[in-house]
């Protein structure tokens, strides 16, 4: 089994690109994809038809707010901190019925299943998870998507070609996109796909776009309003969509607000309101409006946050998350676990985020702890196979085709144990995800 595993990273090594996958970035090698029981990836595949609908219903939430169908307080708490020029554009109606092409939840493995810690629409790892897929699938036949499936699903996007626009704030992925970019022209000589800085992007009629940058980051690209001009005169699409409120973690907070479930339940349907609100980790946003005297905050009873900040260590088993649109709303840049910090940092921090929610909501969510696994891996200072007892992110890759909803891959990073926020890091494993038929998660789990 050695001998197999050796031979394995050694495929993997040669089959890496010379000019790597992430700038600046490695992470441990294993020679086995993650195992997924079947029945597992069967529900997988269901729950990107979900979010679909989920993403489709907070698009319809916001447009009859801004309206005054549903409450007025919705758009609000969406548009907090945007620029009106941002905010008008993304409510044009060339662009009101456009959705994000890509869907990449963050799931966090738990033992009751999985909570959905948040969804990227921006996401980063497409080219490394259909490199993993390839590397792997020489190998391995049951690799989740086989060797293609990433490749197809992104064809999907920018089926015709088209520019793949990436800013200097997101320069690490560009190694990874440039791979997926060459690999597709590779198989159809056709068509164009190219990599292009946002800093000097100039649209040109009838190209494709895939945006590969946040919202936040538009003051630092000078030719943007000739871009957002072509999208807006239809000369050019762009996915994502230049819609900055359906990228706010908030929308968490707002399915799991009471006087919001009507139109929850009516947009999802009573099945999918339920199946979300199991996966969906309770969330609230730090809103300092007072209450009245009679109200408290749902699950928390309290009537002010700065009750919160009182809480002991054993109660704030709490995440504090700034929302969106800002150079701390992606990757764990914006992020604070409450047991993790002394009460005066606690305190400091609900003071901060009730002190600027006009121009950066964050939100409170619960905290799952991930289940344990154990997985192989390489240690390059030792020269050896290793276990490493770790806790799990899966993210699945959806990709709307044709209003059709297909899981194309998922990559599975694992983290050492002590480690409380499950991301890509030096001492992470990052390995694509396979099949298994009879083996479920749990019997991957090692005993206590």
């Amino acid at each position: 089994m050695v001998a197999v595993a050796e031979n394995q990273l050694e495929a993997i090594r040669n089959a890496f690109p010379k000019e790597g996958l992430f700038a600046e970035k490695d992470w441990l090698l294993s020679p086995d994809a993650f195992p997924i029981e079947k029945k597992f990836v069967a529900e997988l595949e269901q729950l990107g038809h979900r979010l679909f609908v989920f993403q489709r219903a907070c698009n319809q939430l916001y447009q009859l707010s801004i309206k005054g169908k549903q409450p007025e307080w919705v758009a609000r708490y969406l548009d907090a901190g945007k620029p009106k020029e941002l905010i008008e554009f993304s409510r044009r109606k060339e662009i009101r019925d456009d959705l994000p092409r890509v869907i990449r939840p963050d799931l966090i493995l738990t033992e009751d299943g999985y909570i959905i810690a948040e969804i990227d629409s921006v996401p980063g790892g497409i080219g490394l998870t259909a490199w993993l897929n390839q590397t792997y699938s020489a190998f391995d036949n049951e690799i989740i998507g086989g060797p293609e499936g990433m490749l197809d699903g992104f064809r999907s996007v920018l089926p015709r070609g088209g520019d793949i626009v990436i800013s200097e704030e997101a320069a690490t992925y560009r190694p990874e996109m440039e791979w997926i970019a060459a690999r597709l022209k590779d198989r159809d000589r056709e068509f164009d796909w190219r990599v292009v800085p946002a800093e000097n992007y100039e649209p040109q009629n009838g190209r494709a776009v895939y945006r590969f940058f946040e919202l936040f980051d538009l003051p630092n690209i000078p030719t943007i309003e000739n871009t957002l001009h072509a999208n807006a005169e239809g000369r050019i699409t762009i996915t994502p969509p230049i819609k900055p409120y359906l990228e706010e973690k908030m929308w968490f907070a707002l399915f799991w607000m009471q006087p919001l479930w009507e139109f929850w339940r009516r947009e999802l349907g009573d099945k999918y309101f339920i199946k979300l609100q199991e996966v969906i980790p309770y969330s609230w946003l730090l809103d300092p409006t007072p209450l009245p005297q009679h109200a408290v905050i749902p699950r928390l009873e309290i009537h002010d946050w700065r009750e919160a900040a009182r809480f002991s260590q054993k109660d704030r088993d709490l995440l504090l998350k700034v929302s969106g649109f800002s150079p701390l709303g992606w990757g764990s840049h914006g992020i604070a676990l409450g047991a993790d910090l002394p009460h005066s940092e606690w305190e400091r921090r609900i003071d901060n985020a009730l002190a600027t929610f006009e121009s950066s909501p964050t939100i409170l969510q619960r905290f799952h702890k991930g289940r344990l696994f154990e997985h192989r891996y390489w240690d390059t200072d030792s020269g050896e196979l290793k276990t490493m007892k770790g806790r799990i992110r899966l993210c699945p890759y959806y990709f709307i085709e044709q209003d059709r909803v297909k899981l194309r891959g998922a990559l599975t990073t694992i983290v050492p144990a002590d480690k409380k926020f499950l991301h890509g890091m030096r001492d992470a494993i990052l390995t694509p995800s396979r099949i298994e038929e009879s083996r479920s998660l749990k019997s991957n789990r090692p005993e206590n």
